[in-house]
């Protein structure tokens, strides 16, 4: 399953950039597979080991500020490994061949 979520604090203020990297530190030490970007976090795994990350993250964000708001998006498909990659590789593709909408 893949899970992209986003963790940020409330009530701290516009510059969040520190909350949010303590969220990210737990993820990418989880060693699961896992992409961040402008809006979301990605992490790759079984159901239990994602939401176990997911739960981590939240609490190292909660460590330091008192509300915390938590989007999360799954993809859970059975026997799909590498989806981070392979979604992505996909649309290039279909983006390198052209066609309808290109």
């Amino acid at each position: 399953m893949i899970v992209a979520f986003s963790v940020s604090p409330l009530g701290v203020g516009e510059d969040v950039g520190e909350y949010v990297a303590d969220a990210v530190r737990v993820v990418r030490e989880s060693g699961l597979p896992n992409r961040t970007d402008a809006m979301f976090t990605s992490v790759e795994g079984e159901w239990d080991e994602v939401m176990d990350v997911v739960k981590r993250a939240v609490a190292a964000v909660e460590a330091r500020c008192s509300r915390v708001s938590l989007v999360l998006k799954a993809d859970i498909r059975e026997g799909v490994t590498d989806g981070l990659t392979a979604k992505v590789e996909t649309v290039e593709r279909h983006l390198r061949a052209g066609g309808a909408g290109a």
